[in-house]
């Protein structure tokens, strides 16, 4: 993604320095799409722009940066969070990582920390959506694979066919019904349902 399409939410509480960061970040190519004070406003700003990222300070009235981090992570309002802060200590480390938060800077920043840190972790993100994706991918083919194997099973129990023989009896319903063969089988096996 280049750097001028990254959408931008963010959250912190003092004016001035949300005002330098967003004329920073907009000299830079980024676009920023949202800004908040609090905690409440940052989530709600990515639950309406759905940014590429959640740039949070920790320290931000009602809801604090790593409470608002972990509602955006959980309930994917945003593509990465990365938090913007004063605070480097190792609680506040660790909670950020518990939290889905992919990059960590530590006031004062300038544009040579801001940019690499904003790329790597929308990089990061988008890398984990994609694994993420494949795995579940993997995990429905294999689910369904299994479905199949179940339905040939109880097919070969009941109309005393060869292993082979079940798998086309499947195979032609599917093709005649217009169902996948997963779905076939899902239906075969209803029948023993109780």
């Amino acid at each position: 993604m280049e750097k001028h399409e990254l959408r931008i939410v963010i959250a912190e509480d003092e004016p001035i320095t949300k005002m330098d960061l967003k004329e920073l970040l907009t000299a830079l190519g980024y676009h920023v799409v949202g800004e908040a004070a609090d905690g409440f406003d940052a989530v709600e700003a990515c639950r309406k722009n759905h940014p590429d990222l959640a740039l949070l300070d920790i320290k931000i009235p009602f809801l604090d940066g790593l409470a608002a981090a972990k509602i955006i992570n959980e309930e994917n309002l945003a593509g990465a969070i990365m938090m913007l802060t004063a605070y480097s200590e190792r609680e506040f480390i660790d909670c950020a990582k518990l939290n889905g938060v992919g990059g960590y800077l530590v006031k004062p920043v300038d544009e040579k920390s801001l940019v690499p840190s904003i790329e790597l972790a929308v990089a990061r993100s988008q890398e984990l959506k994609r694994l993420r994706k494949d795995v579940e991918k993997a995990n429905l083919r294999l689910e369904g694979r299994s479905i199949i194997e179940k339905a040939k099973g109880r097919v070969m129990e009941e109309q005393g066919m060869t292993e082979q023989q079940a798998y086309d009896y499947i195979r032609h319903l599917s093709q005649r019904k217009n169902l996948s063969m997963r779905r076939v089988s899902e239906i075969i096996l209803s029948k023993y349902e109780v």
